[in-house]
């Protein structure tokens, strides 16, 4: 599903984001990637769905090469993939419904499908009773989980979750994080980053903990081993 071989990513200032890191997530895995405040987890992130691209080394996501890659072809490369933000990125003037529609119609979706299908998704978040209200309208767990739907109303086989409970306090992040279990127990990958000890300890999956650019931790039904 998921391979990085010997990826190391260095920014134009000099700073090493990532170094050799060697990495396989298989098909239906949930993850739980954490480590301090800039220990190159967000890059890590970022570099399997194309927002960076390494420096060194190779990442295969679908058996597709993100290095060789053409810009022209990541966004069909994407749509077998989901990505949801910890600020949620909505489009304030359309619609909830609207929100999550748009993923469909950018591919061309028969509209009467994208209903069905938008509708569907919106009931598994508990937001069907709120299609037609826009984001503003919407508490800030409420975004998140249009931001959920959003991101796997394409039957996408990997999510990809960038701290998505950061911003949202703690009854919130379990609801959000009991969508995220029901979208894994589908046969979604789903891949976070995340700072939320709890949630590691008590919702135990898959670990990689990283640290100055490298994996140091790396198990099955692990914990969060961190005391801040």
């Amino acid at each position: 599903m998921i391979e990085m071989s010997e990826v190391s990513k260095t920014y134009p200032n000099g700073v090493v984001a990532v170094s050799n890191i060697n990495v396989k997530i298989k098909q239906g895995e949930f993850v739980y990637v954490v480590g301090p405040s800039g220990a190159g987890k967000s890059t890590f992130i970022k570099m399997m769905y194309r927002e960076e691209k390494p420096t060194k080394g190779n990442i295969l996501v679908n058996g597709i090469s993100l290095p060789k890659l053409r810009n022209s072809k990541v966004p069909i490369f994407r749509r077998n993939m989901g990505v949801v933000f910890q600020d949620f990125k909505l489009l304030p003037n359309l619609t909830v419904f609207e929100n999550v529609a748009f993923a469909m119609e950018v591919i061309e979706t028969h509209p009467k499908e994208i209903k069905r299908r938008v509708m569907e998704v919106l009931e598994l978040v508990g937001l069907k009773h709120k299609a037609r209200m826009l984001p503003t309208e919407l508490s800030g767990g409420e975004q998140q989980r249009v931001s959920i739907a959003r991101s796997i109303v394409n039957s996408p086989k990997v999510v990809i979750a960038d701290e998505p409970t950061g911003n949202l306090d703690p009854e919130t992040s379990w609801e959000i994080m009991n969508i995220f279990e029901e979208i894994h127990n589908r046969g979604t990958t789903v891949v976070m980053a995340t700072h939320n000890k709890d949630i590691v300890n008590n919702l135990t999956h898959r670990v990689i903990a990283i640290e100055n650019g490298k994996i140091v931790r790396d198990e099955q039904r692990g914990d969060y081993g961190y005391e801040y």
